[in-house]
This record gives C-alpha cells, structure tokens and sequence, in this order.
C-alpha cells in the first residue's frame, strides 16, 4: 500500500533550519514584521540578527502581524495539486492568527488539512513538527499522528526572561511604574508560554538568580520525566546564551543542548538580549 503525500505546513515561529525545511520540503508560511509602519517578510525581507540589530539601534515601533491569508490561498491552491492533503503545525492561536488564517485559507482553497495549533513557538514547536514527520514515517495513521502530536504540547517548556522591561513596556505588557520599580530593585520577570499564552511565571532579583531558576526547574522535571535535548534561546546575545549553555553542559552532561535566536514574534515583545531555555519532556 502507498503512502499518502503528504505536504507538511508551519510557519516562521518554528525554529527549523534550513537544511531540514529541504530535506523534507517543509512549506513555511512566514509572519510579518513591523517597523515603524514598515512590514517584513520574517526570514525572507529580514533576518533574526537584522531585526534584532534595528531594535537596538533605531527609535520606533516593532511589532508583529500574522500572514496575508491571500498568499496562504496561494500556496494552498498550489499544493491542493501536487498532494493528498496537508499537516499545518502552527504558534499558539493565542499569540498570533496564523493558525486560524491557515485554516481558513484552505478551507477556500478546497485544501484537505489536518490544522494542529502547537500552544507554543520557537524550539517546541519545530520538536512538534520533526515528532510528526517521524510519526508518519514510522506508519501511523494520520488520526493517531494528530492525537500524539497534540498529546505532546502539554509536555513543552519554554521560559524566557527579558533583559529589561522596555519593549514589554512599550508593547503594553507592564505599565510604567512597574518598570521603574523593576529597573530600581534589579527584578527580572521570568515568562512562561503555557496552555498557548505569555504569563509572568516568577520574578527574581538579578540575571544569576534567574538562569539558577531555569536550571532548577529542569532538575525538577527530569526528576520524574527524561529529557533529549534542551535548546538556549536569546535575541541576539550569543555570549550571553553560549554562558547558560555551558552551565547547562555541566550541570547535566548526557543532555544534548543547542542555541537559537529568539524568533523575532516574542523579541516584539521581550527585547535585545532576551534569554530563555526550552525542552520537551517524554
């Protein structure tokens, strides 16, 4: 028996190289950024560092803003040819329209689609995409793909913890005052993408504490679950990032580690030099 063709779908969020986009000829929706009432393609019209690099050094405004559901049609319309239907795995419907915009764009494209919103982005969200497609290529039924998958998303991690309140004061995230006070006593939020959205999930008095926070809360989850790979992600502070990595090599040496740039929909809002860590359990 064949195996159906399958076209697998996500978008910019997920932090999929592009050797592996090829490899498995992933379609990539991108997400726009904004600056300065300017829109960009993400990772077509402008890099990570490129973004990251404009935030820090130019006065204005950066924002985000999902897909044009017309290109989606596009690519839906043109896929709708070449396969029997597609998988969609997307960033959390909470944070961004994409998963809503793909869905409704192949529905008028006629397209037959298997839409999974990931609650996440970044690095659990490119695990989710790489699970799928071994899912598939170790046989399973396309319903069973789709319910381990989405099993799967009550297992991811991601924390993040911005360098300064700035750009989440901008984008309305804190007010004023509470940034004044965080600058003052040297406070760093430390923010958890849970059940698909943003939430303050701690706040500690230096950069120290909050990397020991992170490390403590992996020691706690491998105390019952185990662990493959842990991903550092930062916006654009690699020496920053190549420090938390090498605390997590010693602190936990058969655990596999790799950094990524801060995809540029949670830089809008967390900033330059914006640090986090991120793994999946199983």
């Amino acid at each position: 028996m064949n195996k159906p063709k399958i076209a697998w779908i996500t978008d910019t969020t997920a932090s999929l190289s592009k050797e592996f986009i090829n490899k498995h000829h992933i379609h990539v929706i991108p997400l726009h950024v904004v600056i300065n009432d300017k829109f960009y393609k993400e990772t077509i019209d402008i890099t990570e560092e490129d973004f990251y690099n404009r935030m820090k050094n130019e006065d204005g405004k950066f924002q985000s803003s999902q897909p044009n559901i017309g290109d989606i049609v596009d690519l839906y319309e043109k896929l709708k040819g070449e396969y029997e239907f597609g998988i969609a795995i997307h960033a959390s419907s909470t944070l961004t329209g994409t998963y809503q915009t793909s869905v409704m764009a192949a529905e008028m494209a006629g397209f037959k689609l298997f839409a999974i919103d990931s609650n996440t982005g970044s690095y659990p969200l490119s695990f989710l995409v790489k699970r799928g497609i071994e899912l598939v290529e170790q046989g399973l039924e396309i319903g069973e793909v789709v319910d381990q998958l989405n099993k799967l998303r009550e297992h991811t991690r991601l924390f993040l913890v911005p360098s300064n309140l700035d750009q989440l004061h901008k984008s309305g995230r804190v007010s004023g005052s509470q940034k004044i006070l965080a600058s003052l006593f040297n406070i760093k939020p430390i923010l958890s993408i849970e059940d698909g959205t943003a939430k303050i999930k701690d706040k500690v008095r230096t950069e120290k504490k909050a990397h020991a926070w992170l490390v403590n809360h992996l020691k706690e989850d491998l105390e019952t679950k185990s662990v493959q790979k842990v991903a550092i992600v930062h916006a654009n502070d690699q020496e920053k990032a190549n420090g938390l990595e090498k605390v997590i090599n010693e602190t936990f040496p058969t655990i596999e580690t790799e950094t990524l740039m801060l995809i540029t929909v949670a830089g809008v809002h967390t900033g330059v030099g914006t640090l986090g860590l991120s793994w999946v359990t199983e």
